[in-house]
C-alpha cells in the first residue's frame, strides 16, 4: 500500500519533507494546477489550500497498488462524485471514515501536538463536531485507538476488499 502525497500551500511543520509528507507549492502554483483541472480534489481548510494530484493517485493506481488517501469529509465526497464519472476510479475506491473516540479525546490529541493556538483548537473541534455526522457517507467506520491498532485494522479492510468477488479473478477448475 501507497499513500497519495497531498499538495498544500502551508508551510512545513518541523520534520515535515516536501515530496515526502506534502508537496508544498506556493499559492500561485497551486492555483496555476487548479486552474488546470489537474487535482482529483481540493479544498481550502484552515486557510490553506490542498489537493491530491490526478496523476499521482491514477498512476499509483494503474501500477497496481492499493493508495491511500488522507482527505477531509468533503474531499471524500468529490472523489465520490468523481468516481462515478469514472470507471477506473470507481472501481478501485473504498472510503474510510477514521474518527476519534470523542471530541474529547480528539481535543487531548490536538493540544498534545503543540501545533495550534487554543483558539485554534476550538476551531477545529467545531468543524471536527460537524464533520463527524459525515460517517454515515463511508463504507467502513473505523474509530481510532491508536495507530498501530488503526493500521492493522486499515490493512483488514484493504485486504477484506481484496477477496471481495467483483475484484477477485474467477476461480480456476
Amino acid at each position: 500500500m501507497t499513500r497519495a502525497i497531498t499538495c498544500t500551500t502551508r508551510r512545513p511543520r518541523p520534520g515535515e519533507k516536501d515530496g515526502v509528507d506534502y508537496y508544498f507549492l506556493e499559492p500561485a502554483e497551486f492555483q496555476r494546477r487548479q486552474r488546470a483541472g489537474e487535482f482529483i480534489e481540493h479544498a481550502t481548510v484552515f486557510g490553506w489550500s490542498y489537493g491530491i494530484l490526478r496523476s499521482e493517485l491514477m498512476n499509483k493506481l494503474r501500477s497496481g497498488r492499493d493508495v491511500l488517501l488522507n482527505v477531509d469529509v468533503q474531499g471524500a465526497a468529490t472523489i465520490r462524485r468523481r468516481a462515478q464519472e469514472e470507471p477506473e476510479l470507481k472501481r478501485a475506491l473504498v472510503t474510510v471514515f477514521l474518527t476519534p473516540p470523542s471530541i474529547k479525546v480528539l481535543e487531548e490529541r490536538l493540544k498534545k501536538r503543540a501545533a495550534d493556538a487554543p483558539a485554534e483548537i476550538q476551531k477545529r473541534l467545531g468543524i471536527a463536531r460537524q464533520e463527524i455526522t459525515q460517517w454515515k457517507h463511508f463504507d467502513y467506520l473505523l474509530t481510532s485507538l491508536s495507530v498501530p491498532e488503526d493500521l492493522r485494522r486499515m490493512l483488514a479492510i484493504v485486504e477484506a476488499e481484496k477477496m471481495r468477488a467483483p475484484r477477485s479473478p474467477a476461480p480456476e477448475f
